[in-house]
C-alpha cells in the first residue's frame, strides 16, 4: 500500500532528528554503462554505504534498490545521483519519497540538488506531487476527448494524444541531461519515447549537446 501525505505533512521537517547518516543508490540500465561515476558522485557526498546495480529502470524486481530501502532507518537520509536512477515515473518517485517520509528517513537527488530535509526541497517536492496528479489528470481528460472524437468519427477505441505544449517544454529541459535516458524522460513524464521522437523533430541534436556540454574539461585554475 503506498503512503499517501497531506500538503501539510509533505512540508514538514523530515527527518525530525537527522542522524546525519547518509545512504547512496546507484543504478545504470545495462551491463554496458559504467557505475563508477555514480559512486564516486555518492561517495564525495558522505555516504557511508552504497548499494548499486545493474537494472533496467522499468523492471520492478530492483533488489539491491529493495536492500537500501529496508537497510534505511529514520533519522537516515538515502541519497541518489539523479531523480531517473530511483524511480521508473513521476508517480513513481512520489510514492517512494512518500514511504520514505512515513518512516522519518530523508532524501537527496545530487543532479537536481532536491534535498527533502531542506524547506525549499520539502516544497519542491509538494509541487512534483500536484504536478503528477496534473499529468495524470491530463491523460484521463486527452483519453476521454480521443475516445469521443473517434466515436464521433464512427470508430471505437484508438490511443489519443495526450502530449501537451508543458510535457514537451519538460522534456527539452532534460534531453540534454545525459545521465537521463530517452526512456526515463518518457516515462517520468507519461509519454511513450517513441512520443518524444515524434514531437520533438531536434531531439537528437538536444542529445548531442548535452553530451558535449557533459565531456567538456573542466577549465584550468594555473
Amino acid at each position: 500500500m503506498t503512503a499517501t501525505l497531506e500538503p501539510s505533512e509533505l512540508l514538514a521537517p523530515s527527518p525530525a532528528v537527522a542522524t546525519d547518516i547518509r545512504i547512496g543508490y546507484a543504478r545504470v540500465s545495462t551491463d554496458g554503462q559504467n557505475l563508477e561515476r555514480q559512486i564516486d558522485a555518492l561517495r564525495a557526498a558522505g555516504c557511508r554505504r552504497i548499494f548499486a546495480e545493474k537494472q533496467s529502470g522499468r523492471d520492478t524486481d530492483r533488489p539491491e534498490l529493495a536492500a537500501c530501502l529496508e537497510f534505511m532507518q529514520a533519522g537516515d537520509t538515502l541519497v541518489v545521483p539523479a531523480l531517473d536512477r530511483l524511480s521508473r515515473s513521476l508517480q513513481d518517485l512520489i510514492n517512494t519519497v512518500a514511504d520514505l517520509r512515513t518512516r522519518g528517513v530523508g532524501f537527496t537527488s545530487l543532479h537536481e540538488n532536491l534535498d527533502t530535509t531542506t524547506p525549499g526541497g520539502r516544497l519542491v517536492f509538494h509541487v512534483f506531487a500536484a504536478l503528477a496528479e496534473f499529468i495524470r489528470e491530463l491523460i484521463v481528460s486527452g483519453t476521454r476527448e480521443g475516445l469521443a472524437a473517434a466515436r464521433a468519427r464512427g470508430r471505437v477505441g484508438g490511443r489519443p494524444t495526450v502530449v501537451t505544449p508543458e510535457v514537451i517544454r519538460a522534456a527539452r529541459d532534460m534531453l540534454p541531461n545525459p545521465e537521463a535516458s530517452i526512456t526515463a524522460i518518457a516515462r517520468l513524464l507519461g509519454v511513450s519515447p517513441g512520443t518524444l521522437y515524434n514531437h520533438i523533430p531536434d531531439l537528437r541534436e538536444l542529445r548531442a549537446t548535452g553530451r558535449a556540454r557533459h565531456q567538456l574539461p573542466a577549465a584550468s585554475t594555473t
